[in-house]
């Protein structure tokens, strides 16, 4: 049978290649940091990583994760509630409640596996979730394989969203679900007035912090409390690997209940292996650092201020934004790619996007600020940008 199932993948990888989509990965042969050495060589300053706060090759974080090593061992083999639970474990959950002004956190291999076992325990057939056009395909994922009743609304428009509230009053839960930041314009979502909403038509509200949380708000605490409602939302979901340090490991952090509930049935948690030793110590430690100082995340608000204005000024066209994604738009799928390529020529590596990942007609370069970046850095990639702008007639 393989012959024929080879055939069909064949012809739908050719496809993709044709179709301009198939994805190639470029290799890295030095820590993920500002400049970075790509194979071959060459170094080029790196705007396309998660890396938000420069964390990634971070000494403090490398030391404790070594100590731990060495303490610790290498993983622990095994799932959370048969052998898999060690104090650093318990004390990176207490520290991830600490941050976000919650209850109570579990600890998952993956954000992924957080926003996929989050729904199916908690709520069913009687119950409804409202979600987000443009939530992360995680949430997508999680919501599939729940049984509730599913509505959709358009991207932060809360008129939509108080029609769907008005459908799902019927249900004996609700559960509105919100990227904190969306990755792909760098919008914040208005959970404000979700909250308001929520409270109006009975409801519970769940915010994905992936992109959010290290960045968004004035000490980096997401969108909670960027608008001040640390506290008071029932569930908050994130990630290790993006702005708090750049490894691996997801969390879910709220009511305590909520939390518990997870920990008896939630199926990502209860049949992975548990984030290995040295990955929870360097979340500590981050967490730790993160209570210490606030440079950091003052440094990537700078950055991020500084470039958005130097590339309008240039008379790039940028999307609002109050993160850390800045995404330049050039509408033509081919020019986003073109342009990119130009740009790592330059020593600028970005990366642009378009459709199915973005909408048609919306193709882009999504730059990623870090605090990492130093402006002599700023002002090479605006150099570079307006360069291959010029060239390619974007500006």
């Amino acid at each position: 049978m393989y012959e024929s199932f080879q055939k069909y993948l064949s012809k739908e990888l050719d496809e993709i290649k044709n179709a301009g989509l198939y994805k190639d990965e470029r290799v890295i042969t030095s820590p993920q940091r500002a400049s970075i050495t790509v194979r071959g060589g060459k170094e080029v300053l790196n705007f396309c990583a998660n890396n938000y706060l420069g964390l990634s090759d971070n000494k403090r974080l490398v030391e404790a994760a070594k100590k731990a090593l060495d303490q610790r061992g290498y993983g622990m083999s095994s799932v959370r509630f048969i052998c898999g639970t060690q104090d650093l474990h318990k004390e990176l959950e207490k520290k991830i409640a600490e941050f976000f002004g919650t209850e109570d956190t579990i600890l998952y291999a993956a954000c992924f596996d957080a926003n996929g076992g989050v729904f199916e325990p908690l709520l069913s057939e009687q119950d409804a979730i409202i979600s987000d056009s443009l939530n992360h395909a995680s949430i997508i994922d999680g919501v599939r394989l729940c049984k509730a009743q599913r509505y959709r609304y358009a991207n932060a428009d809360m008129t939509e969203l108080e029609e769907c509230l008005k459908k799902a009053q019927d249900k004996r839960f609700r559960l509105i679900v919100t990227d904190g930041v969306f990755s792909m314009d760098g919008n914040v979502a208005p959970v404000d007035r979700i909250y308001e909403l929520a409270a109006k038509y009975n409801a519970m509200v769940m915010v994905d912090e992936s992109h959010s949380a290290g960045v968004v708000g004035q000490t980096g605490r997401g969108v909670t409390e960027l608008y001040n409602l640390r506290g008071k939302i029932e569930i908050i979901t994130g990630t290790l690997g993006k702005a708090f340090g750049g490894a691996i490991g997801g969390f879910t952090t709220g009511r305590k209940e909520i939390i518990a509930m997870l920990r008896q049935r939630s199926r990502p948690y209860l049949f992975s292996n548990s984030i290995p030793p040295m990955v929870a110590a360097a979340g500590i430690e981050m967490f730790n650092m993160m209570a210490q100082t606030n440079e950091l995340q003052e440094r990537l608000h700078w950055n991020t201020k500084y470039f958005v204005e130097k590339m309008q000024q240039s008379g790039f066209d940028i999307k609002p934004t109050q993160s850390a994604i800045c995404a330049v738009m050039l509408y033509d799928a081919p020019l986003s790619q073109k342009m990119a390529a130009k740009l790592l020529e330059e020593g600028i590596y970005v990366v642009g996007f378009y459709y199915p990942v973005v909408p048609k007609g919306e193709a882009r370069i999504r730059v990623q600020l870090s605090a990492g970046h130093t402006q002599e850095q700023l002002d090479k990639a605006v150099a570079a940008f307006v360069k291959v702008g010029k060239e390619l007639k974007v500006i």
